[in-house]
């Protein structure tokens, strides 16, 4: 797991740790003398820590003037054990809302298996961005975590599955990315 490392090509465009509104402002790659870890599992010190033992990000993009998010996310997705989604609410996600963002790409390619309990956080997620018209879509997750996420009736409040399912993104410049999910978004509610 330590070789899988979050996406690079759009440093050129956003870096989190130079975001003065980010919550990664200033910390450096190696900001922690212990190395990260999912299990017994070493994994790239590139991703960075929401407070999750399980569930690491990256933040790939923000746009405060498009009101958008592109997050890349790695490691087991478990909110039975590990209460996941409460990390990432209120350690990533709190602070994006109150400064505009309210458009969110999760990748999740790199989330090996997903875990589901109450809807609690999912639900004051989507009420937080719905009032802007935002949303909250997952791109490119295995196929196996989707149904995980089905069962936990996560579509309710995430838009996931078919063509979310298989975007080639990492060719799309990161405003692109957002026009081609806003699109599929749009046709999904028609």
């Amino acid at each position: 797991m330590h070789t899988i490392e979050p996406f690079y090509n759009w440093r050129k465009y956003y870096i989190a740790s130079e975001d003065e509104r980010s919550p990664f402002y200033r910390q450096g790659v190696f900001s922690s003398m212990q190395p990260k870890q999912i299990y017994n599992f070493i994994i790239h010190p590139e991703w960075d820590d929401i407070g999750s033992s399980t569930l690491y990000v990256k933040v790939l993009y923000v746009s405060y003037r498009e009101s958008f998010a592109v997050i890349e996310l790695m490691g087991e997705w478990n909110d039975c054990i590990h209460n996941d989604i409460m990390y990432l609410k209120r350690n990533l996600i709190d602070g994006m809302v109150k400064n505009g963002i309210y458009r969110y790409i999760l990748v999740g390619e790199n989330v090996l298996n997903f875990h589901c309990s109450d809807d609690c956080y999912y639900e004051e997620w989507l009420e937080d961005v719905m009032e802007e018209g935002g949303w909250i879509a997952a791109i490119n997750f295995r196929q196996h975590v989707l149904d995980e996420m089905k069962l936990g009736k996560l579509h309710h409040y995430i838009n996931f599955g078919g063509g979310l399912n298989n975007l080639l993104w990492r060719k799309l410049p990161p405003l692109v990315l957002l026009r081609v999910v806003d699109e599929m978004i749009i046709k999904a509610l028609r």
